[in-house]
């Protein structure tokens, strides 16, 4: 049940936009004429936040978004007519790169349409405020919200530039694969895995993707449908296997480690040192570096912020390779770009390309 008090006075004090930049434009779409009220509300009094639409129907959104231009669309999901989840593909592309962000009572942390929601490229999803969710911890997660995917949206629309490309190692033999993603990660994951299945590449996969603790098991379900190959969350010292995908548990990074009887698996509880996440990508390309050396290749995906960079210099420099997902096809070019402009990626590559460019390059067809 969703609790609604007064917000008079509340104003975050970080800033969404940074100064000299437009407002950024917000659509809610939301049946509750009281919760749209709130949100309203809420934001009034921010100059760097415009509320450009409140409306109570997906159809009308849709037409709305066919006159108007915004950058983040708040999206109910039980609406009458069509229900946030079935709105959202089409919601998505009237959007036009519009981040969406599923907002309700029903994506409780770790919850089916929360991760439903993520995994059909919803950029994040929250719960409204309730009796255990109050107002001011939903403000404030909400603005975070806004100012990371705001300012990520500014990059991507600030111009291309081409970026020095890595020749792929000579002699280049697959014997680990790593995938990190956060922001829309999960939808695209799916794309990269659809043009695997079917083949064994004869070598463990491991994922670090950035959700709570919470999301993971039913994130590892999601996971499971995608690919033919066994899929499990990561255990400590748990042997790392051929053809088997292992995927970070959201409250320690996934790394590996080498011993006598071959690489297990290694996790940490600390946060990322250079970009405070956990799990961390970083974690992850440093234990493959150490442990498969010239035979490790990382796969960086859509995401806000620059995980992954600096363990991608680490496979780099232990002679493995790095590819990027492409500036077109990310929801956010940020971990993938930060990458790139690094001059560490051999290959940017919509998802959809990357298994072909792997068999390719690793020998394996």
């Amino acid at each position: 049940m969703s609790i609604l008090p007064s917000v008079n006075g509340w104003n975050p004090a970080y800033p969404v936009a940074m100064p000299g930049d437009q407002p950024v434009r917000v659509l809610i779409v939301d049946d509750s004429a009281v919760m749209r009220s709130f949100l309203e509300r809420l934001f009034a009094a921010r100059a760097d936040i415009d509320i450009v639409g409140t409306l109570p129907t997906a159809t009308q959104a849709f037409d709305f978004l066919g006159r108007e231009r915004v950058d983040i669309i708040l999206l109910d999901h039980e609406m009458p007519g069509q229900k946030g989840l079935e709105a959202l593909p089409r919601m998505m592309e009237a959007g036009q790169g519009a981040h969406v962000v599923m907002l309700s009572s029903h994506c409780q942390r770790g919850s089916k349409v929360a991760v439903a929601a993520l995994s059909m490229g919803a950029s994040d999803a929250l719960p409204k405020p309730s009796r255990t969710y109050p107002v001011s911890a939903f403000v404030e997660a909400l603005v975070e919200r806004f100012r990371r995917l705001a300012a990520a949206r500014r990059r991507s629309v600030g111009g291309r530039t081409d970026h020095r490309l890595r020749i792929f190692p000579p002699g280049f033999c697959l014997n680990c694969l790593g995938i990190g993603a956060s922001t829309g990660g999960i939808r695209t994951l799916a794309a990269l895995f659809a043009g695997l299945n079917g083949d064994a590449l004869g070598v463990p996969v491991l994922v670090t993707q950035h959700l709570p603790e919470a999301f993971i098991p039913y994130y590892a379900q999601q996971v499971a449908r995608m690919t033919d190959l066994p899929v499990s969350i990561a255990r400590p010292d748990q042997p790392i296997l051929p053809d088997h995908v292992y995927i970070a548990p959201g409250d320690h990074s996934l790394s590996c480690r080498r011993d006598s009887d071959g690489v297990r698996i290694a996790l940490a509880d600390q946060h990322d040192l250079l970009t405070g996440t956990r799990p961390s990508v970083n974690a992850m390309f440093t234990g493959m570096a150490e442990c498969y050396g010239t035979g490790a290749l990382g796969i960086v995906l859509t995401g806000i912020g620059r995980d992954g960079t600096a363990g991608a210099g680490r496979i780099v420099e232990a002679g493995g390779a790095v590819i990027a997902q492409d500036e077109e096809s990310s929801v956010v070019w940020g971990m993938p770009g930060s990458v790139t402009r690094a001059g560490l990626a051999c290959a940017t590559l919509h998802p959809e390309k990357m298994s072909e460019y792997v068999r390719a390059q690793a020998g394996r067809r």
